[in-house]
């Protein structure tokens, strides 16, 4: 009889921990959703205020043409992206539309000047920011959620209910890798 109730308190101790692996993984797997979500919320937000930046910019360097076509293809690509993989992709050459259009502002000292410009540019650093924060957020919520899923014995039910790894949402930074340049 004391056999039984021993078998049955593991048993019961068993399905306790199982149960608690499991709503473990789901909280981070919801916790990673809502992060991306939160990525996503700040990406709308920077390209809604694309094609206000590039309107103004239009006004003082109209012949810039394909400066302009480069910024705003790059914009719907990343609108209409996918996967974690495509926004990134997106997002890395969004970057260098962006870096291509603030290269002709350079040219234009009055447009430098002018207060909308300003405001918008002031507008994109700070959601460039947020965006920042956002990525930095959901990428270490992924790799909670992929490390749960590796670590015994979380990974064990993490196979049977057939989990997935998230992906990492890094955008590339080249000037970031770079050596710094330091002259006297």
């Amino acid at each position: 009889m004391a056999a039984l109730w021993i078998f049955i308190i593991i048993i019961g101790i068993f399905i306790v921990v199982a149960v608690g692996i499991y709503n473990g993984l789901i909280t981070l797997r919801n916790r990673a959703d809502n992060a991306w979500a939160q990525v996503d919320v700040q990406l709308r937000r920077r390209y809604d205020l694309i094609p206000n930046l590039v309107e103004t910019v239009k006004g003082y360097a109209k012949h810039e043409k394909e400066v302009f076509q480069k910024v705003t293809e790059a914009r719907s690509q990343a609108i209409d992206a996918g996967s974690v993989k495509e926004q990134e992709q997106a997002e890395n050459m969004l970057t260098g539309a962006l870096k291509s259009l603030f290269a002709v502002v350079e040219n234009y000292p009055e447009l430098k000047a002018n207060q909308n410009f300003l405001l918008l540019q002031e507008e994109l650093a700070g959601t460039e920011g947020k965006i920042a924060y956002a990525r930095q957020f959901y990428n270490d919520t992924v790799m909670k959620f992929n490390t749960k899923q590796q670590v015994f014995p979380s990974n064990v039910l993490a196979n049977m209910f057939g989990f997935k790894e998230k992906e990492y949402f890094e955008i590339e930074e080249p000037e970031a890798r770079e050596p710094v340049n330091v002259k006297f």
